[in-house]
């Protein structure tokens, strides 16, 4: 029997604690009890979990779908990215049948690389070794969880990149749903039509956004800094802009200064800025630079420019216990530190 091997290389990196986690646990799941029922699935399917953090783990071998039970997934230090991929390949060297004379091997393995970070580890070897003699012999997507994933590290070894815009329990259920989707598409085009051509399920519906590397840049205006943020209370998003300074005025006596000062905060159509915005997410400012604080452009709340563990700005009131609207991780709030915070920034 030919295989369809399925993995999931999974970040369970610190960032990914709490809701993140139980939402991939959960649809882990999900994705198991719907492939169970689906007679070619279950036919030719066959599941492997390997998480990664500072280290890599394969934390379910490659296993046929009706012994196949998802384990629980550990939280560790650090985003290995390169380690993840290098415990993938040594995998699919153990596991994968190759093509002979006498038989048929596996079919494509096809890869789901979820993480929400960047790496933290030299991964420029992983890459070449996957490039060289990996790439073409395997289907590999990358899903970027939330969109603080440098999508041009991604695009250095596959084209298939798709970013969950979204991290609330309602977008992280229909983008499981829309995976067991593409994996039980995938079963019936190699049981029925005997292709291992890698066949995704539509995304309409879903938060979920295939993504042109060639759309990102990497350099901002550097005469302004704009960060976006979401409202905690109407859910409406806005931009807070601040312009560069060259020079400060203190007790009459003019300083040079490096640094960038409020202009102000304006609420914005969320689905038009998008329609309209190059890619730049990559961009990262350090709140020690930006001078003044706005208040919520949207519903009035004192400080529209915290920052949630998801990466994402949004606004705090005068509540002790505050929902992140942009994940809905809820908790309290805390003080940056010495060092500052380090704040995704647009474009300009």
């Amino acid at each position: 029997m030919r295989r369809l091997p399925i993995y999931f290389l999974i970040d369970v990196s610190e960032s990914m604690v709490g809701q993140p986690v139980n939402q991939v646990q959960e649809g882990m799941r999900t994705i198991i009890q719907s492939l169970r029922v689906d007679p070619y699935a279950l036919e030719t399917v066959f599941v492997s979990i390997i998480a990664f953090a500072g280290k890599a783990k394969e934390l379910t071998p490659l296993t046929e779908l009706y012994n196949f039970y998802p384990p629980v997934f550990p939280i560790g230090g650090g985003t290995s990215l390169g380690k993840g991929m290098e415990c993938l390949m040594d995998s699919i060297d153990r596991n994968i049948r190759k093509t002979t004379l006498e038989e048929k091997g596996d079919w494509k393995p096809i890869i789901f690389l979820f993480t929400d970070g960047n790496p933290t580890d030299d991964y420029s070897a992983a890459f070449r070794r996957w490039n060289e003699k990996y790439r073409r012999h395997c289907n590999l997507v990358a899903i970027s969880i939330g969109d603080n994933v440098n999508v041009l590290t991604l695009a250095q070894i596959t084209n298939d990149i798709l970013l969950l815009k979204e991290t609330d329990a309602t977008t992280f259920s229909k983008f499981f749903q829309w995976v067991t989707a593409s994996i039980k598409t995938s079963s019936v085009s190699v049981s029925e039509a005997y292709t291992d051509e890698l066949k995704l399920a539509p995304t309409a519906g879903i938060n979920l956004e295939k993504v042109d590397p060639r759309e990102y840049r990497v350099d901002p205006d550097e005469n302004f800094a704009v960060l976006r943020g979401r409202c905690q209370n109407t859910k409406g998003d806005y931009l807070i802009k601040y312009a560069k300074r060259s020079y400060g005025v203190r007790e009459n006596e003019i300083y040079p200064a490096d640094n960038y000062k409020l202009v102000g905060a304006y609420p914005i159509d969320k689905d038009i800025y998008e329609s309209l915005s190059a890619r730049g997410y990559r961009s990262k400012i350090n709140s020690n630079l930006l001078v003044g604080s706005p208040t919520c452009p949207c519903c009035g709340n004192q400080l529209a420019e915290v920052l949630c563990e998801c990466g994402n700005i949004f606004c705090v009131g005068e509540s002790l216990t505050n929902t992140c609207p942009w994940c809905g991780l809820e908790g309290t709030l805390g003080e940056g530190g010495a060092q500052g915070l380090d704040l995704n920034r647009g474009l300009g």
